[in-house]
């Protein structure tokens, strides 16, 4: 199928395999003496390839059977069969929204009409939503259709539309290792992987290859969506390299099993996206995605109440306001609820949430001394009663001028799993679209990949993972200029700007409109482009009127 968006330009070529572009990609070097800046840009030249074929894509998910496997698989089928339900505010339709790349657009540029906007999985050949094949792992062995009614996300209408698909669909076993989740998660624990971590570690590879020969995929993502683990201690001659994190697998030392199903994914050559926020990629688990090259994301999906955290502290530091005090209370009911009831599950998440401003904090030294950071605190509380349904109330209190005081307080309904699962999507679809992406520059010609470490996922991701000395950013549009700016690279078109010269300019601003080249001409009280040629009675752009206004 041919692209949706086509580039004409003589630094982009298609090809049978490939869409091939030059970009020049500029950057700045900054040496700081005292107050004083000196500022050295530059520019590299870039080759971007992008492979045009999609392939057919699978998807394994960790915690199938839980609030969001069950919510995302549910929710792909009901696209896919197109289905509508009622409800008591009226009809409702199958829809991806809260997708980035499928309910959300990109400014291509200029049309006769203003600026034109296409959807951001138009962009590039990418994998749909409906076409990816799922499969995973539970320690519940509830079949999908009686743990999608357990999970009381779904309008129950919809469910009895879903039921004779999704009760068809049975997770395979899991592992389960007590003391890395809540004990209250134990009477969930009856559909399990037994034996040593090492054959636990097998058997997990051979449901891969399993999966891959029975669906018939070209490519399998594996993602984690299970409980929130406690961390796990990072011991020398335990995990802190590929090597002795094998051998502790091999000898049972303490390994997560976040970590196991992300060692078997690796070995697989599966890419592996952690979301949730444990450390499940120790040392010894990032060098040994680096030595497969093999991409590793996480971690903990950005979905509700820290998304928006990053994006009004963002708005407060950008407009010069100091937060003092970010105070985060949480209530939800559903399973996650549950298990982050326990202290060491719960000071997972805590870590996961609380470091999302540090970025923007550091970035302005003017409102924060070296070290200094606003009082951030984050509250979450089990509640049956409100379900899935989280309730999340926020208070950020800034020093504004003249010691005074601007607090901002906040009530937000997150209903968790139908955030995250458009997040899921995202997480698979982009890693996938990675996977295809090369690219090489003038000084070294050999065409390569992005780092194992992807973290151009972080505007998906509470806590990013990124490659070591890389820039930790969680400023919201930060992150999502990002994923679209290395898309206009794959496509040689330069970032967005912003900058609307053309209507900023008291003469003409010439564009293209193919045959002529057009003015912006004040007639009648009224903005006008009008070409070349023509000779018209109208008010020139400073408002004195021209009896006969020939444009040159």
């Amino acid at each position: 199928m041919p692209e949706k968006v086509r580039i004409n330009s003589a630094d982009v070529k298609y090809t049978e395999k490939h869409i091939e572009s030059r970009y020049c990609y500029p950057t700045a070097s900054v040496r700081s003496d005292g107050d004083t800046f000196t500022v050295t840009p530059s520019s590299t030249e870039f080759t971007f390839r992008t492979e045009r074929k999609v392939p057919r894509l699978g998807v394994m998910l960790v915690g199938w059977g839980g609030n969001n496997g069950t919510t995302v698989t549910a929710a792909v089928l009901a696209n896919k069969l197109g289905l509508t339900w009622k409800t008591k505010t009226g009809v409702k339709k199958a829809n991806y929204y809260g997708s980035l790349l499928e309910s959300s657009t990109v400014c291509l540029g200029s049309g006769p009409d203003g600026e034109v906007y296409a959807p951001f999985r138009d962009l590039l050949p990418m994998v749909h939503p409906n076409d990816i094949v799922f499969d995973g792992w539970d320690i519940s062995s509830l079949d999908l259709g009686r743990a999608m009614e357990r999970a009381q996300v779904l309008d129950w209408s919809l469910q009895e539309k879903l039921r004779p698909h999704m009760s068809q669909i049975k997770p395979r076993p899991s592992v389960y290792i007590p003391e890395f989740i809540a004990a209250n998660q134990e009477q969930r624990a009856d559909n399990l992987i037994r034996g040593s971590k090492a054959e636990q570690v097998d058997q997990i590879r051979r449901d891969i290859r399993d999966f891959r020969k029975k669906s018939g995929v070209d490519k399998v993502i594996v993602l984690w969506t299970a409980n929130t683990e406690r961390f796990c201690d990072v011991f020398p001659g335990v995990n802190d390299t590929a090597e002795n994190l094998l051998n502790s697998i091999q000898t049972g030392r303490e390994v997560s099993p976040s970590t196991m199903f992300a060692v078997a994914s690796v070995l697989e050559g599966c890419a592996y996206i952690n979301g949730s926020p444990q450390n499940t990629f120790v040392p010894g688990a990032v060098e040994l995605a680096l030595q497969r090259g093999v991409f590793i994301s996480g971690d903990d999906f950005k979905s509700g109440q820290t998304k928006l955290k990053s994006v009004l502290v963002d708005f407060l530091i950008s407009a010069g306001i100091k937060p003092t005090s970010i105070v985060s209370y949480n209530h939800l009911g559903n399973n996650d609820g549950l298990n982050l009831s326990a202290p060491q599950q719960f000071r997972s998440k805590e870590i996961s949430k609380s470091n999302v401003v540090d970025d923007m904090v550091q970035s302005n030294p003017i409102l924060y001394r070296p070290g200094e950071k606003p009082d951030h605190c984050v509250v979450i509380k089990y509640v049956p009663y409100v379900g899935d349904s989280k309730r999340a109330m926020d208070e950020y209190t800034s020093e504004i001028m003249m010691g005074g005081t601007n607090t901002i307080a906040l009530h937000n309904t997150c209903e968790d799993s139908l955030l995250a699962s458009p997040i899921i999507l995202d997480l698979v679809i982009l890693t996938e679209l990675c996977q295809r992406i090369t690219f090489c520059t003038q000084d070294d010609p050999v065409f390569q990949g992005f780092h194992s470490v992807l973290s151009l996922l972080s505007f998906l991701c509470k806590a990013p993972l990124v490659p070591q000395g890389a820039p930790v950013v969680n400023a919201f549009f930060r992150q999502r200029a990002c994923i679209e700016n290395v898309m206009r690279a794959c496509l040689g078109l330069p970032p967005q700007n912003h900058m609307q010269l053309e209507h900023k300019m008291k003469r003409s601003f010439m564009h293209s409109d193919g045959n002529h080249i057009l003015h912006p001409v004040l007639m009648n009280g009224k903005l006008e482009h009008i070409n070349s040629y023509q000779s018209v009675k109208c008010i020139d752009i400073n408002g004195h009127e021209k009896v006969r206004h020939t444009v040159a």
